[in-house]
């Protein structure tokens, strides 16, 4: 129990910290399916999502042994989920007030992401694997 809530817990900082870094340049925008949302609620909550769901998954991957081989599956897990927030963030904060196409809003979504959802991402799995990382290469 207390596995899964640290977990929940790194899953949720870091994802509140990656929306602002990623998205936080559309914090004063008007959410076009809340009006009265602010950038703060929605992200605490896709947060928490995102902290409950994916540690939950994480713990389903427990049986596979290679510790390099599950990382790397939970690290693009989480790339994929953080991208797809960012791009439902962009497109319900600027894209839908606008004119954008499917292709725009992959590109935009996509280029104010990589970096901080790639860095994060390192970051947070380090984070969750520290002591079996530590193991594997300082015996």
């Amino acid at each position: 129990m207390k596995k899964i809530s640290i977990s929940i817990l790194i899953i949720f900082g870091i994802t509140l910290v990656q929306f602002y870094w990623s998205m936080g340049y559309l914090s004063d925008h008007m959410s076009s399916g809340c009006l009265e949302c602010s950038f703060l609620e929605d992200a605490v909550f896709m947060s928490f999502f995102t902290g409950m769901f994916l540690s939950s998954v994480f713990i389903l991957f427990s049986f596979i042994k290679k510790i390099f081989v599950r990382i790397a599956i939970e690290f693009l897990m989480l790339c994929f989920i953080w991208i797809f927030w960012n791009y439902s963030i962009f497109v319900d904060r600027e894209s839908l007030w606008s004119t954008y196409d499917f292709n725009t809003e992959i590109y935009y979504t996509f280029s104010s992401s990589i970096f901080p959802v790639i860095t994060l991402g390192f970051i947070s799995i380090c984070l969750l694997h520290y002591r079996k990382i530590k193991e594997k290469l300082m015996p």
